[in-house]
Formats: C-alpha cells, sequence, structure tokens
C-alpha cells in the first residue's frame, strides 16, 4: 500500500525549503502522481501504447524516471533495453526495489541526463522532467536527445504549461486548483506546494514547447494529450 501525501500539512516552518526529489518526496511520490497529475494513469497507458508502436527494439530512455512506474509498465510488451535515469538516490531505491519485486528487466540508476552520455536509442521520454531544467539548458538537453535518436526514433515529452493570456492562466491554475481539492488536497496544502515550487518549476506554453521540440531538429510534432495546463507532446526524428 502506497504511502499517502501530507508533506505540506506540516507547519510553515518545516515547508519553507524550495522543492526537491529528496526521500521525504519519494516516499509519497506515487501518491502524489496520481492526485495531482490529471488523468496520470490513462497518461501513462498513452505514453506507453505510443512507445508499442515506434519502438519495439532498441534502446528506451527515460528521463526523470522517478519511482520507475512507465518503464515498469512498458516492460512486459517490449523487447527494447529499458533505462530510467534519475539524480534522486531516493527515487532510484524506490524504483530499483519494484524492479525486483516485479522481477523487471528494467535498468534504474542515479544520474545527471544533462551530463549522461547517451547511447543510440529508438525512444525517450521525459515526462514532467524538462520544467525542472533552467530555460537555458532546455535546448542543448533535446539537441542532445535528437542526436542519439536513430531515424524514425521518438521522443514523448509531458509538461505542465502555461498561457500566454494572463486571464486565462489565471483561470487554468484555478482550475487545476479545484481538482487538487477534489483528490483531498486543502486550500493550504496547494499554497504550501505552490510556493515550495516557485522558480523551481519553471512552465513553458504548448507554442513554446512545441518550438523547443521543432528547434532542436524534429520534423514531426504533434499534440498526444491535453487538458487545461497540463499536456503530452510526441515529436519524430
Amino acid at each position: 500500500m502506497q504511502k499517502k501525501d501530507t508533506l505540506f500539512q506540516q507547519s510553515p516552518q518545516t515547508t519553507q525549503k524550495k522543492f526537491e526529489f529528496d526521500a521525504q518526496v519519494a516516499s509519497v511520490f506515487d501518491d502524489m502522481l496520481e492526485r495531482s497529475i490529471p488523468f496520470y494513469k490513462q497518461s501513462l497507458t498513452l505514453c506507453v501504447d505510443f512507445l508499442r508502436l515506434n519502438a519495439q527494439d532498441g534502446v528506451i530512455y527515460d528521463l526523470g524516471c522517478s519511482t520507475g512506474n512507465l518503464l515498469l509498465s512498458l516492460a512486459p510488451h517490449t523487447t527494447a533495453t529499458l533505462i530510467g535515469l534519475d539524480t534522486s538516490d531516493a527515487m532510484i531505491e524506490h524504483a530499483n526495489l519494484k524492479a525486483k519485486a516485479y522481477s523487471a528487466d528494467v535498468t534504474f540508476k542515479v544520474a545527471d541526463c544533462m551530463q549522461e552520455d547517451f547511447i543510440e536509442s529508438s525512444a525517450f521520454v521525459s515526462n514532467y522532467t524538462l520544467q525542472f531544467i533552467r530555460p537555458p539548458q532546455r535546448l542543448g538537453l533535446v539537441h542532445k536527445i535528437h542526436a542519439a535518436l536513430r531515424d524514425g526514433g521518438i521522443f514523448i515529452v509531458s509538461e505542465k504549461m502555461t498561457s500566454t493570456d494572463p486571464l486565462l492562466d489565471s483561470q487554468m491554475i484555478e482550475y487545476y486548483h479545484t481538482y487538487k481539492q477534489n483528490n483531498g488536497y486543502s486550500k493550504t496544502q496547494i499554497a504550501r506546494k505552490r510556493e515550495a515550487l516557485e522558480n523551481v518549476l519553471i512552465p513553458y506554453t504548448l507554442q513554446e514547447n512545441l518550438h523547443l521540440l521543432q528547434e532542436a531538429g524534429f520534423r514531426h510534432t504533434e499534440v498526444l494529450f491535453k487538458w487545461v495546463n497540463f499536456g503530452m507532446l510526441i515529436a519524430r526524428k
């Protein structure tokens, strides 16, 4: 049974630090994902299905794999080599425990995707990872991903997004906060987490994300899924 996310119910003195993927977050991260990301399970299935369609062999990287849910869901359906990377020791520890429990042939390792030397691959996935990379560095990483992909390879990227219209952006944020309240988070928890993420999670607009992929060299880009200020894109080399 997964541990419930109650991190931001604590007193303000214990939650003033910026958000980071430490052991405390890792211990409740699966619950956090399911209650904080709209249509999380359906999006996971969508991602797995398009990987099955486009990358049945070769190497598939999951950048910012956290506790390994994507690759563990994909493992029974592919002969590809599966590699999950994350900078958090605690996340990788949880991922490896799951892989052992499921007897899944997946490699999870602590690594910085900005520094990792990728081998030629059939697919990359970055679910809610680019938004934590400083904007000046994002294009360089996506260039690096594009260079490592074989012809026809795909890059699936999910991101929290912002809007160029301040009014719509405000409305979407409020709508999302209502979604979180309906999933059991209090207004105080929501406000504290938002404060902790300020200047840590820096979202792009949909147009900026599409432009980023195109500027890195991807010839074909499409929106696979969009819900208010959350979206999943697919790009093909």
